[in-house]
């Protein structure tokens, strides 16, 4: 009998289990990924709602999650371990979830509902600067992390060379060809933005390959949970061959010089209105969705940061109409994505006008548009709320990777809620559209926290980040977070957020725009608050990472005035003084690099080793680390984007950054030795390049150092 039993209870816990609905399963996996055996006191329920929604409540000694689909559920989560556990989940594989021995009770339900249907997250640029060496075990957990924080349009590019060697070679084109056109594997965003070709080509069959099978898994998982990933369509960006393999002519032309790199890396546009545009995008297409499906949201972007053929407002309407009419062609229920940079970018051509006339040949509720920097500027304001078109505003928070304190969470919250109140109906979503991921993770929460209504107050949305980076309420650094978000991190994200340590040096001022090292606070502001989280105890892994953060950035800070005592001293003719501030900035170098070596988010290592994981072969690997080793150094063939994608990575400042300025005050003190002047100009750019009445004059000596930095660059990012 006791047998009988035991049989009828574990057949109705099966059927209990069997009878659960496709998103209560996918939600609790993904608790398991993230909560291990825990998870088994969590209980989801799915429910009927028109709006995206969740409820947390106790069930006995369950936690019960009701959500609308697994996305709302997997928030509903996100909050529980948030607010009840004091627990954090980065978007990191490698940082701990941290949770409590005995999970709490929620005492009383709670619930929320999303403010809007989209909440969108990735830029292309992330895929370059964050995310192209990554394998399946760090997507699975940033997957995991995006439908805790309620994601449910990625942007979804990986894999798609593979899909366009495949179209290419039924218009003729070699494997040679194809895989020669493609750029090495950090730099594929920007081809994929039609702004470079050929850079440190021919990308590996190896890799597109990999590529390939990554993305079904990501997409399978995506999927699983709710989100709509947006998936490229052909944009018009094409392989010059082209031309040369198809039967009849065909109206392409070059588009305008990108980042400064030689003519041979142009692109090449095919204009929508040609009649094989459409051809090429029913092949891209069929064959993208034979592959890995199709969502019918497509990201198209044909001029970003480059100029189109004509910048009249028929000619831009027309080519708007043919990208549309072709994906709906084939994709009747296509919506266009479309990227709002550019308008930012380039306001001497994307006149209101303009912009108006592109976007307004699309037909109303087909196109979307990301409205892409509203962290500085909301180009919906601008354009009577894009004329009609939907629009989703976006928080971009980084450029290139780089790693300073940054990001006005204040105001985010504030711009948020003028744009729910004054947006119109054209505004359907909240997103994020960081170049990389850098160092502000918690200001990305909290906007995207912003796309749903909870009742919670920023001030306790701040203080719950301290509670849960440190797993219990702590007055001290309850105290640290709010200066963090009221003293420092005032400010928007700007191109060139960087240390003077990372910067190619100079003796005054800046030498390239790339690196202007801004500071929008009070870096005493930043001193005072890191005496006060030194006294904060704890053994959180994210308190770990806050210490060294602050530690970190105290010390980029201090760079400047060591460099400015260095230059008064040249300038009053002392040179002990001049040496002593010489060594103070390298050892303050040293002492960053200590700092760096505490945490996997600033390692070299993680970043080349991770690049070389890819290769099968000696030469691979090799290839995989200098394409590595270049995006975050001299990212092209010129000085034009040097260190743009610059960071704190304990390697860098190491073998890279601190020998640069170790030549530099080698440069200086040689040249006041000599008596020679020492005159830094600004960019005087690449090897080759020398202004008039330079020569043995005021700037010789400076113009060497530059050539000199320029080889060592070269050199270090192991440029074939």
């Amino acid at each position: 009998m006791k047998i009988l039993k035991l049989t009828l209870a574990a057949a109705v816990a099966l059927s209990l289990v069997s009878c659960r609905t496709a998103d209560e399963k996918q939600a609790a996996a993904l608790a398991k990924r993230i909560m291990g055996p825990q998870a088994g006191a969590i209980v989801f329920e799915q429910v009927k709602s028109e709006k995206d929604c969740y409820e947390l409540s106790q069930n006995g000694s369950k936690i019960l999650i009701k959500g609308n689909n697994a996305n709302s559920m997997a928030v509903g989560l996100n909050r529980y371990l948030q607010q009840y556990c004091l627990t954090n989940v980065s978007w990191y594989d490698f940082n701990p979830v941290e949770l409590p021995a005995t999970l709490p009770a929620v005492p009383e339900p709670v619930s929320g509902t999303a403010d809007v249907p989209e909440r969108f997250f990735l830029n292309y640029c992330t895929f370059g600067y964050t995310m192209p060496w990554w394998k399946w075990e760090q997507w699975e957990r940033f997957i995991d992390w995006m439908a805790l924080n309620g994601v449910n349009m990625p942007l979804a590019i990986t894999g798609q060379e593979a899909v366009w060697q495949k179209v290419y070679r039924k218009y003729g084109l070699t494997d040679e060809q194809i895989r020669s056109f493609f750029v090495g594997p950090a730099h594929l965003p920007w081809q994929r933005m039609c702004n470079l070709d050929r850079w440190e080509g021919p990308l590996p069959q190896g890799w597109i390959d990999g590529q390939a099978e990554l993305q079904k898994k990501i997409l399978k998982r995506e999927r699983a949970l709710n989100m709509k990933p947006v998936l490229p369509a052909f944009a018009g960006h094409v392989p010059a061959e082209l031309a040369e393999v198809v039967t009849e002519p065909i109206d392409t032309f070059r588009v305008s010089f990108w980042g400064g790199f030689a003519d041979k890396y142009r692109c090449t546009f095919l204009s929508p209105m040609d009649p094989i545009y459409s051809k090429i995008q029913k092949d891209f297409m069929e064959e993208q969705t034979r592959m890995y499906g199709t969502d019918h949201i497509y990201g198209v972007d044909p001029f970003n940061e480059v100029d189109a053929p004509f910048w009249d407002p028929e000619t831009l309407a027309k080519i708007s109409k043919g990208i549309y009419d072709s994906m709906t062609a084939v994709d009747p229920d296509a919506i266009w994505l479309q990227m709002g940079w550019l308008f930012y970018a380039d306001e001497r051509h994307w006149t209101d006008e303009n912009i108006k006339a592109y976007l307004t040949a699309v037909p109303q509720g087909r196109m979307i548009i990301l409205d892409y920097f509203c962290d500085h500027t909301q180009i919906w304001k601008r354009t009577e709320k894009f004329y009609g078109q939907k629009y989703i505003w976006c928080y971009l928070g980084n450029f290139g990777g780089m790693t300073g304190i940054e990001g006005d969470l204040r105001q985010n919250s504030a711009w948020i809620d003028d744009t729910k109140a004054n947006g119109g109906p054209g505004f359907v979503g909240i997103g994020s559209t960081l170049e990389g991921f850098g160092v502000n993770e918690p200001i990305y929460e909290a906007v995207l926290a912003k796309a749903w209504n909870t009742g919670i107050t920023d001030d306790q949305y701040i203080d719950n980040i301290a509670d849960r980076h440190l797993h219990r309420v702590d007055p001290a650094f309850r105290a640290y977070w709010r200066a963090h978000i009221d003293k420092i991190s005032i400010t928007h994200s700007k191109t060139s957020s960087s240390s003077l340590i990372c910067a190619h040096p100079n003796l005054e001022g800046v030498w390239h725009w790339t690196t202007l090292f801004n500071r929008g606070y009070d870096p005493a502001e930043l001193e005072e608050a890191l005496k006060l989280l030194e006294t904060v105890e704890g053994e959180s892994d994210y308190l770990k990472f806050d210490l060294a953060n602050a530690r970190r950035q105290v010390l980029d800070n201090r760079a400047v005035a060591i460099r400015d005592r260095f230059a008064r001293a040249y300038k009053d003719g002392n040179r002990e003084a001049m040496v002593q501030a010489s060594k103070e900035f390298l050892s303050l170098c040293d002492r960053l690099t200590e700092v760096l070596k505490t945490r996997p988010e600033f390692s070299l290592c993680n970043w080349i080793d991770d690049a070389r994981s890819w290769g099968k072969t000696a030469e691979e690997k090799d290839y995989y680390e200098m394409n590595a080793r270049t995006l975050i150094s001299v990212w092209g063939d010129s000085f034009h984007l040097c260190d743009y994608a610059n960071r704190d990575y304990d390697g860098l400042v190491e073998t890279y950054y601190k020998v640069r300025w170790q030549m530099f005050f080698d440069a200086v003190l040689a040249a006041f030795d000599s008596g020679e002047p020492f005159v830094n100009a600004k960019s005087t750019g690449y090897v080759g390049y020398s202004p008039q009445g330079s020569a043995d004059g005021v700037i010789g000596r400076a113009l060497q150092l530059d050539r000199d930095i320029w080889d060592f660059q070269c050199h270090w990012a192991q440029i074939r």
